[in-house]
């Protein structure tokens, strides 16, 4: 059976409903829907969680949504990028400012978050897990709770 869209299967999965809502709130679901392809680096429910406290439910306001977007779009490569095409780099992102990418045995972005899972493939995609939300340069979601 053919796989469903990246937010289709990102929803199946069920380790990522705060991604998923997250995606909701910042009106993304049908860009993630729509043609692409996209990569999309997928941080678990346990890494939405990591954040400090407040700074997730600050994100999910209304106010907040441009915030929301810079984050999200930043996790999201245009194009399909399998995991024995990632070379160390920097990545373009949908948001605009670009991911350092550290290949090898174990892939790590801005040498933070570590890629936990790999190609999950959707219709219009591909899916990796990782372990922690990365943030494009200047933004600050702790800001928010000031």
């Amino acid at each position: 059976e053919a796989p469903g869209d990246i937010v289709s299967v990102a929803v199946e999965a069920g380790t990522f409903t705060t991604l998923a809502a997250a995606l909701e709130g910042a009106g993304l679901v049908e860009t993630l829907q729509g043609d692409g392809p996209f990569t999309v680096f997928a941080p678990t429910d346990d890494a939405f969680a990591a954040l400090p406290e407040g700074v997730l439910d600050a994100l999910l306001r209304e106010e907040n949504v441009g915030v929301l977007i810079d984050i999200l779009t930043y996790h999201v490569v245009s194009g399909e990028v399998f995991a024995a095409d990632v070379t160390t780099g920097d990545v373009a992102t949908v948001q605009g400012s670009t991911i350092a990418v550290e290949g090898g045995e174990q892939v790590t972005l801005n040498g933070a978050a570590t890629v936990t899972a790999t190609d999950i493939e959707a219709s219009n995609g591909v899916i990796h897990v990782i372990d922690q939300v990365i943030l494009p340069e200047g933004v600050d979601p702790a800001a928010l709770l000031e």
